[in-house]
């Protein structure tokens, strides 16, 4: 008799974001929501207690620097549904957050449009500290206009141009972690008198077109040295720019065949950068709904329904994509066109789903629960059916978790659903006292000698 081989085990992560809606407009509104509590700090340490708990690896900070100007040509339907505005700095929760927890990391996002390198350095390195070595950066370039005309610029870069700029930022801010300071230059010796070695301390050296740092870092190497590296671009560039630099990326796809085409994609793209075809880690989006039936969770997803806000939806939309729908026939259908925004919130409804023609009512529709990834409802044996099924037939390492009620949605998966996937050894937990890169990787806590950053030590 041939053994049952025995399951792979996925990674858990949590995605959210310090602001009253992150992806489901309307659902502040739903009587379990504490969505409203967001600019309180006891809403991010309960939180990071629960997914903790919950057997999750990470939890997953997305951040922007501007408002969603584009819906009707300005910002009231997003604030008047409070769509991802007001939006708080997601870098000053983390201490805290570390601070009640002792195994999940953090994910937090900064663009390397806007953010200054010399400073943004000295708040991860702070951070890895701190957290002891449970930070990661999610590399982001932005892709709104209002942020870049708020940070002083007309409108912001063309889309390749920013990745352009964010290899030579990648390269200067490798040469802060890994070079400047040298691991051991601190030796705090009281005998003589010396507290870090100079012998050991490096002008970080750079003068390009893109950024100029000529002195020393601030900050001594963290127990990662470079923090963990997420990135979540899934146009070409956006892939080209993953292949150099990424550990884990994070996508969003509508069923299982585009989440296997872009893992495929991925693999194949380390294997020709000459890196390990396992060097990235992929998470896919999903939301999850899930009651102690199939049928409670299907009556729980009607409810969520019922508090659909179509206004804010559109200026979700608007926002990712840069297409103004107010005005139009709600059921006209949206035709795909370019914009400088995120090419693939656009695609995800256009070119990557050619057998829907989808209208504007549709599409506001489905943005008001989980944004644009899938949601998967029932009970929690359902779900993890679902979850072992896009695991296998995508080849995923593990899924980013969305919540449509915040935070209730991520409360009943760790109390419901984490529990089932243990009884399947399908959950893969991160262990305490490891670094969030030994967690999701399996290595060591430093960058692996094969990755870009590493020739920079």
């Amino acid at each position: 008799m041939t053994a049952t081989p025995a399951p792979t085990p996925f990674i858990l992560s949590a995605f959210d974001m310090v602001t009253p809606v992150h992806q489901s407009p309307g659902l502040w509104r739903h009587p379990e929501s504490r969505a409203h509590e967001f600019d309180r700090l006891s809403f991010w340490t309960d939180l990071a207690r629960t997914v903790e708990e919950g057997g999750f690896t990470a939890v997953f900070l997305a951040d922007i620097l501007g408002l969603y100007d584009v819906h009707g040509g300005g910002v009231d339907a997003t604030v008047r549904g409070g769509v991802q505005w007001p939006l708080l700095d997601p870098f000053t929760v983390v201490s805290a957050m570390a601070a009640v927890t002792e195994r999940v990391g953090f994910g937090v996002t900064a663009s390397v449009t806007y953010e200054q390198p010399y400073l943004l350095a000295r708040t991860l390195t702070s951070l890895d500290h701190f957290t002891e070595g449970r930070i990661a950066w999610n590399v982001v370039t932005g892709y709104q206009d209002s942020a870049a005309r708020n940070l002083g610029l007309d409108r912001q870069p063309g889309h390749d141009e920013r990745y352009d700029r964010a290899d030579a930022y990648l390269d200067a801010m490798y040469r802060q972690f890994e070079g400047s300071v040298e691991r051991d230059a601190v030796v705090a010796d009281r005998e003589s008198g010396v507290f870090a070695d100079p012998a050991k301390v490096h002008p970080i050296g750079v003068a390009g077109p893109h950024v100029r740092l000529p002195g020393v870092a601030l900050a001594h190497p963290g127990p990662q040295g470079t923090p963990f590296l997420f990135q979540a671009g899934a146009s070409s560039r956006g892939r080209r720019f993953a292949l150099e630099h990424a550990e884990a990326v994070f996508y969003i796809g509508p069923t299982t065949a585009h989440v296997r085409r872009f893992v495929e994609q991925t693999r194949e793209g380390l294997r020709e950068a000459g890196r390990p075809e396992d060097a990235i880690r992929v998470l896919a989006m999903v939301t999850v709904v899930v009651a102690d039936t199939d049928e409670e969770a299907q009556a729980r997803l009607a409810e969520y329904h019922e508090h659909v806000d179509v206004e804010s939806a559109l200026a979700l939309f608007g926002g990712w994509t840069g297409v103004d729908l107010s005005g139009l026939d709600p059921d006209a259908e949206l035709e795909h066109v370019e914009s400088e925004a995120s090419r693939t919130a656009l695609a995800a409804f256009t070119t990557q789903s050619p057998d829907r023609r989808w209208t504007v009512r549709e599409v506001a529709e489905f943005v008001s629960v989980g944004g644009r990834g899938p949601v998967i409802v029932g009970s929690p044996a359902t779900v993890a059916d679902e979850l072992e099924r896009w695991h296998r037939e995508t080849g995923v390492d593990g899924f980013n978790i969305s919540a449509a009620v915040r935070p209730t949605d991520l409360e009943r998966f760790a109390r419901l659903v984490s529990p089932e996937l243990r009884r399947r050894g399908l959950l893969r937990e991160p262990e305490a006292g490891r670094t969030l890169r030994e967690n999701v990787a399996g290595g060591g806590p430093l960058l692996p000698e094969d990755h870009r950053g590493a020739r920079f030590r």
